[in-house]
């Protein structure tokens, strides 16, 4: 009977080694990570700019116009959230927008019309390949050549188009609007109520003739009743609120030229337009392909089939092609909607004040070059994660769903 070997000294084990290496190599990253931020430390401290946050509580010093209110006098924190606001306000209106218009030329790109067929794959071609940052230089100027205030392009009277931007009707509340919130809280508690009672009486009446195993779970009679039930009692009980509430709830603020300027109303600045148009065209033209793709990835037989049973082609698409398409498109999808608000940085180039630009106004008077990039990087993570996240939960939800 054989031996078995002797076991090798652990120096010379295959195991250890491997560990050994590892360890020793992070060793070596954490020690050229330290010695380069104590080189950081150092350099900052002869510049007289030592690492510190404190400079947020100082007074800004430049003004805002797009976004929440802000004035020279306010805090550099403030100035940042409003870069902030800006940002989110761009990339989430420039999402929404580029994927209305990307579903449209996608679906159009599959059109039998020739001409509508054509003109999509212009659109998509164009937008495609001319870079970024022309696209949205070029929509600035666009915006620059407008009327000029009295000479605004008018749409009923209501909203306004010139050379300041786009002047387009706001909502504000009045004295009954927190009498009409109560009688929308009690909307919503109405109809969990009417809905649990609905679910009870159901459930009681339709498992009294059944057996065990068929009788209808008490789950499954509320999502029925959420269903059909809830929306129309708390509409009922909202539409009520609003004529028993003392005055509207909301009145509609249309904007009025006053003197050289308009009056009320929001103002959508011609930086803010041409960042948002130049945005959205570039990175609908790529849903536009990815909404094609997906839609050409459907097996063909799912269209005969639905064909075969008489429905229309505008069914076949919104019943059966659409549906299936979309757990194929929603992948893709999430890379261009992170793209749209990354790329939402090069606003500096026109001037719009994002996150990006009001940091870089921040660093010249404070000298804090680092924690303001660290923040900036720190910003556009929580962004991203934000949207991969809910984007994957969408996609978990759907591909769920379908099977």
């Amino acid at each position: 009977m054989l031996q078995n070997p002797t076991k090798p000294p652990f120096w010379r084990d295959v195991r250890f080694l491997k560990v050994l290496f590892q360890v020793l190599f992070l060793l070596g990253v954490a020690a050229m990570a330290g010695f380069f931020y104590a080189n950081m430390m150092s350099g900052l401290r002869d510049q007289g700019h030592p690492l510190s946050l404190s400079f947020l509580r100082n007074e800004a010093g430049f003004e805002i116009t797009d976004g929440i209110d802000f004035n020279a006098s306010d805090t550099n924190l403030k100035a940042f959230w409003v870069g902030v606001v800006n940002t989110l306000r761009v990339s989430i209106l420039g999402v929404f927008c580029a994927t209305v218009l990307g579903f449209i030329f996608g679906v159009a790109r599959l059109s039998t019309n020739w001409l509508i067929r054509s003109i999509a794959a212009i659109y998509v071609e164009i937008f495609r390949n001319v870079p970024l940052l022309l696209q949205i230089l070029f929509w600035y100027a666009l915006t620059r050549s407008l009327p000029r205030i009295q000479e605004s392009i008018t749409i009923a009277d209501t909203f306004f188009l010139n050379v300041r931007g786009f002047y387009l009707p706001t909502i504000a509340g009045n004295a009954g609007l927190s009498v009409w919130l109560w009688y929308l809280l009690w909307g919503v508690v109405s109809a969990i109520i009417v809905v649990l009672c609905f679910a009870a009486f159901r459930h009681l009446s339709r498992s009294s003739g059944l057996e065990q195993t068929d009788r209808p779970s008490f789950a499954s009679n509320i999502i029925f009743g959420t269903k059909w039930i809830a929306a129309p009692v708390f509409m009922t009980v909202a539409i009520a609120g609003w004529f028993l509430s003392p005055g509207q709830p909301f009145e509609i603020i249309v904007p009025e030229l006053q003197g050289f300027n308009f009056v009320g109303g929001i103002n959508l600045t011609p930086e803010f337009l041409g960042l948002l148009v130049g945005l959205t065209v570039y990175t609908s033209a790529y849903i536009a392909e990815v909404v094609r793709g997906g839609i050409q990835a459907v097996v063909k037989g799912q269209r005969e089939a639905a064909r075969a049973v008489g429905l229309t082609e505008a069914q076949v698409l919104l019943s059966v092609v659409i549906p299936q398409a979309i757990p194929i498109i929603v992948p893709p999808l999430t890379s261009q909607y992170l793209n749209l608000a990354k790329n939402s940085s090069l606003a500096i180039a026109i001037g719009f004040l994002d996150v990006f630009h009001v940091a870089q106004r921040m660093m010249v008077p404070t000298g804090q070059t680092i924690p303001l990039f660290g923040m900036i990087m720190v910003t556009y993570l929580i962004m991203s994660l934000t949207t991969s996240v809910f984007m994957n939960w969408y996609n978990r939800h759907i591909t769920r769903f379908e099977r």
